[in-house]
């Protein structure tokens, strides 16, 4: 796959095969994508907890809010959910700003899990404190994201914005998602 391909079928996935088991060697694999990434000064204040067992990953996913567009929609149903979990944290011992080095790392991570076969999402709307104690995590770590990882089931395509200029992603009768993006002439300011 090369890498517009790649680019292409990094989609937020959202259900998942949960049969479908991640080893921590796979999880490890795509840490040292993200250890790869350029970093913000160099700081490199990142630091990640993964978690690939089903009993912990079934608190994780009660911490996370899915999908904001769809409203009605509390998340993947048992047997859709990820089979693992990487939480980026913030070591504040190391730094209080991690500028944008978690994109940059998540976007390792997802590309690299889309080569293996697997898909992903980021997640920001997290319960935070909740997670935190489940992880029993110190002080001196701030949770910033959730990257959940799976087999992915379900289609995501992307779609032109409609003449309405309506961003928001949604599913058609048949479960296939569709996620809207602007034409690369309306992302160019200087045309030539």
């Amino acid at each position: 796959m090369n890498f517009k391909e790649l680019a292409r079928n990094n989609r937020s996935y959202r259900r998942f095969d949960e049969s479908f088991m991640i080893d921590p060697a796979t999880l490890r694999e795509l840490i040292e994508l993200a250890r790869l990434a350029a970093s913000g000064r160099n700081g490199q204040p990142l630091k990640y907890f993964l978690s690939h067992e089903k009993s912990l990953n079934e608190q994780i996913f009660t911490t996370l809010a899915w999908a904001g567009y769809f409203k009605d929609w509390p998340g993947p149903e048992k047997g859709e959910r990820p089979s693992a979990y990487i939480v980026v944290l913030l070591d504040h011992r190391i730094s209080d700003n991690y500028f944008c080095d978690d994109g940059i790392a998540m976007q390792n991570i997802l590309l690299g899990a889309v080569e293996k076969g697997l898909g992903g999402c980021i997640i920001q709307s997290i319960n935070k404190l909740k997670l935190s104690e489940i992880l029993q995590l110190p002080d001196y770590f701030k949770i910033i994201d959730v990257v959940a990882l799976g087999k992915p089931v379900e289609t995501v395509q992307i779609t032109g914005v409609g003449s309405n200029g309506d961003i928001k992603y949604y599913r058609d009768e048949n479960g296939v998602h569709y996620v809207p993006k602007r034409s690369l002439d309306e992302l160019i300011v200087n045309r030539e």
